[in-house]
């Protein structure tokens, strides 16, 4: 995977993609974060990128011009055959919710670029001419969208085979299958005079196997109840999940 990042800050996408399993995933040629400087495509001397909004108010707006040339510029390292189709992600908090489903949408991509949003927003023609989608990680404004990107990247990253040293960590993670995930437990085999659950210690797979599951349900339905309106459940389940809402109450 090619993840081509347009931003104001390469330094923070560049220490990122070095680090723990990011860089080595770049070391064995599994992911590849290239980092380009917004400011590198603009035309007057002091690099500017920016400008105050049409009709007033606060804030500023990344200028349609020095985007739209950043991308360009961009899809000219793209194969030629590739480049017209290449998705252009803006980090924005209008964009739809990213979830794990989004993430591995973009784990399937070879290569795409992200647009990281600043200041009061980007110029609407810009994005009407050239994003192909806009994502945002949550209900709350960051100072930019470095963080966006990257949380996009790493949880893309994850789904690619070879990245993680087992595949089926990703796929067991939290949110997978629209459930959280399940409490986890390791040594020393007694810690404040607790131990782990029985069902852990049993060495039958099937019997931990369930236990995880009816955790992963318990969980969900404690903290996250509308994450099970998707989740696939047997009846025995659901039933399970209906005995939780009627203790509650």
């Amino acid at each position: 995977m090619i993840v081509h990042v347009i931003t104001l800050f390469p330094d923070l996408i560049e220490a990122f993609a070095a680090s723990s399993i990011m860089g080595r995933a770049s070391e064995k040629g599994l992911l590849k974060v290239k980092a380009w400087h917004l400011r590198d495509f603009a035309d007057d001397k002091h690099k500017t990128v920016d400008d105050t909004p049409y009709g007033g108010g606060a804030g500023i707006v990344l200028k349609p011009d020095v985007l739209y040339k950043a991308v360009s510029e961009v899809k000219k390292q793209i194969r030629e055959e590739k480049s017209a189709n290449v998705p252009v992600v803006l980090t924005s908090p209008q964009g739809r919710m990213f979830k794990s489903e989004v993430a591995k949408e973009y784990a399937a991509v070879h290569e795409w670029i992200v647009i990281c949003g600043h200041y009061g927003g980007v110029d609407q023609r810009f994005i009407d001419a050239c994003v192909t989608d806009e994502v945002s990680i949550g209900d709350y404004v960051l100072t930019g969208g470095e963080l966006p990107a990257m949380c996009m990247i790493d949880a893309a990253s994850r789904f690619i085979p070879g990245v993680l040293g087992n595949l089926e960590s990703a796929e067991k993670d939290s949110f997978e299958e629209d459930l959280l995930g399940y409490p986890l437990y390791t040594k020393p085999a007694v810690f404040n005079g607790l131990e782990p659950p029985a069902a852990l210690l049993s060495g039958h797979h099937a019997e931990i196997e369930k236990w995880r599951r009816m955790k992963r349900l318990e969980i969900t339905s404690l903290r996250r109840p509308d994450l099970l309106k998707a989740a696939d459940m047997s009846e025995d389940e659901i039933k399970f999940v209906r005995g939780l809402k009627d203790k509650k109450v």
